[in-house]
């Protein structure tokens, strides 16, 4: 018997081919009216276009709203009788959309005027996702909030969630130490990887751009930027590997021969490595927003006089940085989502220090633990992952209007 899930090999398999057929079938329909010397309204394209919305969008929302009503548990269809009114509404749609390719009509406004719903329906369903996702993490956040203090939560300097698991399992009575959700040693943890991280890849990534967009020669800048770029699609595994396995005991070596003692789980390796592999994301987006900074303004300021580096510390830099900063918005949010170079590389342990050669751990790494296991979900360790991603969530909103105030204070417009 056919399933809910068969209804998707049927819709591409069989309206994306249909559409194709229908796109031609319409263009040389209304292509023969024009040979016949009649001037159409709207370009036989169009004409296809119309026809191929026709076919698959009464088909597309029946489908869709039929699969929302199964899911909500409202009422459900079985899956023929979908599969029946999804080719109904298609050939209708067809019929009618190739009865209309006349003279006089407007299939050009009417494919516009879909297109620009389908673009609002579009944006419409990304805004509600966001919500969505802020919603779902609030909500979790509230019901761990209502268990463990808010303040304790974002001034402890403790992490020790391991009895809550037996509160959780029932033994509660047996005078095990109440859990502690103090969450400073693990953001102190993310903030400490991220700034080596930055470290490293801002001055690289930044310098990287400039001598490729403003030194280097067409032929070169062809060749270097692909090789940076080959950073990007290493596997996050691959960077943990190396950072435990080459970096680590190196940072190790090199402490001891200074008369320092290092962790071989440190916050230096994660650190040093991630920054690696930010450097093309830094390096990419810098180098295209400074090649799109005006020629023009580089004339003018070297016909007043100034040496290239001035030209490009007073002028070009200062037209480039709203990009800039994007970039490096963009490289710190990598830096805090990263998880595997820290598992691999920092450990798993929460530690409230400032010296880097200890183990630390970041939020995403504990969002990962206390969501993996046989925890109850309703647990306050569980929840504690979505307390965590609530802080995470207001910290990487406020880092957003800082940068809105930056980028508009130092934006200028060029004409």
């Amino acid at each position: 018997m056919m399933q809910h899930s068969d209804l998707f090999f049927w819709l591409f398999g069989g309206l994306m081919p249909l559409g194709v057929i229908v796109y031609m079938a319409a263009r040389r329909k209304a292509r023969r009216i024009e040979d016949d010397g009649q001037r159409l309204h709207s370009r036989p394209t169009y004409h296809g276009w119309n026809s191929v919305i026709w076919l698959s969008l009464p088909a597309l929302l029946s489908g869709l709203f039929f699969s929302l009503f199964h899911l909500f548990g409202i009422f459900t269809v079985p899956a023929p009788m979908i599969l029946a009114t999804m080719a109904g509404l298609a050939g209708f749609g067809l019929w009618y959309s190739l009865g209309h390719i006349q003279v006089d009509f407007r299939a050009r406004q009417s494919v516009e005027r879909t297109t620009h719903w389908i673009l609002i329906t579009a944006a419409f369903i990304s805004i509600l996702t966001t919500i969505a996702i802020v919603l779902s993490i609030v909500f979790e956040a509230v019901r761990f909030f209502s268990v463990i203090s808010f303040w304790d939560f974002i001034t402890g300097t403790k992490w020790e969630p391991d009895t809550a698991f037996l509160i959780g399992a029932g033994r509660g009575d047996e005078g095990v130490a109440p859990p502690a959700f103090g969450s400073v040693p693990i953001f102190a943890g993310t903030f400490m990887i991220t700034l080596i991280a930055m470290l490293i890849a801002v001055p690289v990534g930044l310098f990287s751009a400039i001598f490729m967009s403003e030194y280097a020669s067409h032929a070169m800048r062809g060749r270097l930027k692909p090789m940076l770029e080959i950073l990007a699609g290493i596997p996050t595994v691959v960077y943990g590997f190396f950072a435990a396995i080459t970096v680590s005991p190196i940072i190790v070596q090199v402490a001891r021969a200074l008369g320092l003692e290092a962790d071989y789980t440190n916050a230096l390796a994660p650190g040093l490595i991630m920054g690696v592999m930010i450097i093309p994301f830094m390096s990419s987006l810098s180098d295209d927003v400074i090649n799109s900074v005006p020629q023009a303004l580089r004339d003018g300021s070297l016909a007043l006089g100034t040496t290239k580096s001035e030209t490009i510390r007073h002028v070009v830099l200062p037209a480039a940085l709203p990009g800039i900063v994007s970039a490096f918005l963009l490289a710190v949010s990598r830096a805090i989502g990263e998880t595997m170079i820290v598992v691999m590389a920092a450990g798993l342990r929460p530690n409230l220090t400032a010296n880097p050669l200890e183990a630390v751990t970041t939020v995403t790494v504990k969002i990962v633990e206390a969501l993996t296991g046989d925890q109850e979900f309703d647990s306050a360790f569980t929840q504690s992952a979505f307390a965590l991603g609530l802080v995470l969530l207001v910290i990487t909103l406020a880092l957003n209007v800082v940068s809105i105030i930056v980028v508009r204070k130092f934006k200028q417009r060029y004409e």
